[in-house]
């Protein structure tokens, strides 16, 4: 079962994640004024070569301006470029375009709202453009897909994994305390957690007893 955790803001705290056993180690590539943990370009690329060779880098971007995000694709230099912003901001033409230009060194997720039987639809056309599809929940009111602690039908999640061919990741609202029994229902590729992974009370910095909760849990050792 991959890993992932979201939204690191240094290098230090990526590199103890990634030794407790977190495969995928994300953080916000850009100050968009959007989001918790936005980073620039400069950290975000410092966090990448900490991991490098321990863990998998994955940049998620707030812009819906292909060349904004090739720039910083390139500057960054992450495993995986996360798409985060809704479906309608960067269509499946869009994300088709953007697989092209990132090339072959650098792979592609994104991030799609579960919100109902067409999120089955979307998935499917969305996953002939992408190397990984993140499933999430969308409040709304708040920017993109994910980040809101929330989690959404696991049912409709399994009908996806079950129709794509493309590796799925679950988010959304995800813990040590509910992630295997979504791994049992939704038999996705991967996991991730964000908001339940922070310090209580804080939107950015990372608790590393509950990464090391979330990991165990997630891999069935429930005895934390």
């Amino acid at each position: 079962m991959i890993i992932q955790i979201y939204a690191f803001s240094n290098a230090k705290d990526a590199i103890t994640a990634a030794n407790l056993g977190v495969d995928q180690i994300g953080f916000v590539a850009g100050d968009y004024g959007k989001v918790y943990g936005e980073l620039s370009l400069e950290t975000s690329a410092s966090i990448v070569n900490a991991v490098s060779g321990i863990s998998t880098s994955v940049a998620l971007t707030m812009s819906t301006d292909i060349e904004e995000i090739v720039a910083m694709a390139q500057f960054v230099r992450p495993d995986i470029v996360h798409i985060s912003t809704d479906p309608f901001d960067l269509d499946v033409q869009a994300m088709r375009d953007l697989r092209i230009r990132l090339g072959s060194q650098t792979q592609l997720m994104k991030a799609l709202p579960v919100e109902g039987n067409n999120s089955i639809d979307l998935a499917e056309a969305f996953s002939t453009t992408c190397d990984y599809l993140l499933l999430d929940t969308k409040v709304s009111g708040l920017p993109g897909v994910g980040a809101t602690g929330k989690t959404h039908d696991w049912n409709i999640s399994k009908k996806i994994v079950e129709k794509v061919k493309c590796p799925v990741i679950l988010a959304g609202g995800l813990s040590s305390e509910n992630v295997l029994e979504a791994i049992q229902t939704v038999q996705p590729w991967g996991v991730d957690s964000n908001t339940s992974t922070n310090i209580e009370g804080d939107k950015v910095r990372k608790d590393m007893v509950r990464i090391a909760n979330f990991c165990e849990a997630a891999r069935g050792n429930t005895s934390t």
